[in-house]
Parts: C-alpha cells; sequence; structure tokens
C-alpha cells in the first residue's frame, strides 16, 4: 500500500487517541487515558495498514468492553 495512507491513518487514529485522553482525563477514566496514548503512539511502531487498522479498532473498543 502506499505510505501516505498509513500517515492518514495514523492521523485519524492520532486525534482520536487525543480526544480518548481528553475524555479519560476529565472523566479519570484509566482505560481511555491509556488507550488514547496507545492510539497516538502506536501507528509510528506498526508497519502494515492492515495491523494499524486493526489495531486502531480494538484500543478504540477496549475502553467500551473494559469498564471500571
Amino acid at each position: 500500500m502506499d505510505p501516505s495512507t498509513k500517515i492518514v491513518l495514523g492521523m485519524i487514529f492520532g486525534s482520536i487517541g487525543m480526544g480518548y485522553i481528553v475524555n479519560g482525563k476529565k472523566q479519570q477514566r484509566g482505560i481511555a487515558f491509556l488507550s488514547g496514548f496507545a492510539l497516538v503512539a502506536y501507528p509510528y511502531f506498526v508497519p502494515n495498514v492492515v495491523l494499524v487498522i486493526l489495531i486502531g479498532i480494538v484500543f478504540m473498543a477496549l475502553p467500551f468492553v473494559i469498564k471500571y
């Protein structure tokens, strides 16, 4: 795939991650906060576009699955 696709996906998941960080900090939910940091950071370390999408979906769903 095109490298620009990975950059755009990284920007999308990074902006969603920033929303999770702000929301997690405001509501004092640690899982949303940590999931937000993971969403911001992981696209830099994953080389495959399909894995970027799958891991992003998992990290986005994590705060809804784990509620504490």
